[in-house]
């Protein structure tokens, strides 16, 4: 296992990745092969060039060393191919925002998702995680991550705008988030915009899904402010745009910026986390077999779980931590040079463009033995090492950690209780695992399973009797 070494003592590697696409550079490989490239990076430093399209870039390969990173925002500022594109469609939201104004966004947004107001989102996760349920017939081929994203994009929705979303607009939000943080990926790693600016059905798709998510928000928003007001994101945003509370107010576009961030961020990436989650304990038998005995004895008869129910449910987050691990949705980042600095020993000039994937870093076997192997009980209470928590970060580190962490933990854990507490999913016969196709986030996008009653459906909203386990 590799220990935390003082920065002055450690020598790091730096590296060259070897060139096979002269003209787009390794945009390529990281879109066609992109695990494949990843894991091959390691071999050539610690801090290792690429090249994206006319670009250069330096891949961190090293936990300790992005941290580095990360916790140095002012020198390592939000930028760079990804961000850059993503401002096209969130503005300047949190997300995309540069180091100087994160501060007043983040403080503004963060009372929606404090610990302690988390706890009241608990029934309304596990509502919608019913509503799955009850539209799953047992013993029928479901589509598992389109339910997936069904369930994150009325979670988020909700938080964000209460009920302002009917349910086929929350569908069509839903498809459109599907199609643009696919065109956003191949836009990332290959920044020739001439490409995109072809009136290819691909490209029509993208500009139709962007121009009609912004539609939705810009309705949403006129429709409150003809209305009553309300207690969640939406109804902060327009408070602080009126300068409620003394503070100067923010503008329109402002209000607009946040709510499409937080519901792009807050859709795709939690409903691949629940598809991995499901995928990874229908293959490994052992890791479902402890989760069903915990939410039997937690949840008993499938019963609905509420914010007491959290603790006692540590296999489960267990599950959900090994799958962040295994699969992070969030796998590829990028950090741009505010100023020149040095690097693991690397003068890099200004402006350059700094990536980390926390795939690399969950991948790492000095990090994590036998990485490839699914084993939730790695983050059992006292069992991971300092060295293993601070190689974990699906959700960044530093000050521009993601603002929903802990809520994005909390949903994933009641959404996994309740659909798990009451039915089992398994593999089509003749499944076959292939590499996840890359986007913006990744993981499967099209999983079909099948679908097994656990409990029945009259004993879900209470502690009835137990109804045995299919397995």
């Amino acid at each position: 296992m590799s220990r935390v070494v003082p920065e002055q003592e450690r020598t790091w590697r730096t590296g060259t990745a070897p060139g096979i696409f002269p003209l787009l550079g390794h945009g390529i490989a990281l879109y066609r092969r992109p695990l494949a490239f990843l894991n091959s990076l390691p071999a050539h430093g610690d801090l290792v060039e690429i090249r994206l399209g006319p670009r250069r870039a330096w891949m961190v390969c090293h936990p300790e060393l992005t941290h580095q990173v990360l916790m140095d925002p002012h020198t390592f500022d939000k930028g760079g191919p990804l961000y850059d594109r993503l401002g096209k469609l969130m503005g300047d939201g949190l997300v995309t925002c540069r180091q100087p104004t994160h501060r007043d966004k983040r403080r503004l947004l963060q009372p929606g998702f404090r610990p302690s107001h988390v706890a009241a989102y608990t029934d309304l996760v596990a509502e919608e995680a019913e509503a799955v349920c009850d539209a799953w017939p047992a013993g029928r081929a479901v589509p598992v991550t389109e339910a997936m994203m069904g369930l994150t994009t009325r979670v988020i929705s909700r938080v964000l705008l209460s009920d302002s979303l009917d349910d086929a607009t929350t569908a069509e939000v839903r498809d459109c988030l599907t199609e643009v943080v696919r065109g956003l990926f191949v836009r990332t790693v290959v920044p020739i915009d001439a490409l995109f600016r072809l009136p290819t059905p691909a490209n029509r798709r993208y500009r139709h899904a962007l121009s009609r998510l912004h539609a939705v928000i810009d309705q949403a928003i006129a429709q409150r402010r003809g209305g009553a007001d309300r207690d969640d994101v939406l109804g902060t945003l327009l408070a602080a745009a009126r300068g409620d509370g003394g503070a100067a107010a923010i503008t329109d576009q402002e209000v607009h910026d946040h709510l499409i961030t937080l519901l792009l961020t807050g859709v795709e990436a939690p409903a691949l986390c629940l598809a991995d989650a499901f995928s990874l304990l229908a293959r490994h038998p052992e890791a479902e077999r402890r989760l069903h005995a915990e939410l039997d004895a937690v949840l008993p008869g499938g019963r609905r779980p509420g914010p007491e129910d959290l603790a006692h449910l540590v296999q489960t987050r267990c599950v959900v931590s090994e799958t962040l691990r295994h699969s992070s949705p969030g796998w590829l980042f990028t950090r741009v040079a505010t100023r020149e600095t040095e690097l693991a020993g690397c003068r890099l000039p200004v402006g350059a463009n700094v990536l980390y994937s926390p795939y690399l870093l969950h991948h790492d076997p000095s990090s994590f033995p036998d990485p490839e192997r699914f084993d939730p009980d790695r983050w059992l209470p006292g069992t991971p090492t300092a060295a293993q928590r601070r190689a974990l970060m699906p959700f960044s580190a530093g000050n521009r950690k993601c603002l929903g962490d802990e809520f994005a933990m909390v949903e994933a854990t009641l959404a996994l209780a309740t659909l798990a507490g009451r039915r089992r999913l398994r593999h089509l016969p003749g499944y076959v695992e292939r590499a996840p196709r890359p986007a913006i986030t990744l993981g499967h996008r099209a999983l079909f399973m099948v679908c097994e009653a656990r409990h029945r459906a009259s004993d879900s909203r209470t502690a009835g009797d137990h109804v045995a386990d299919n397995a």
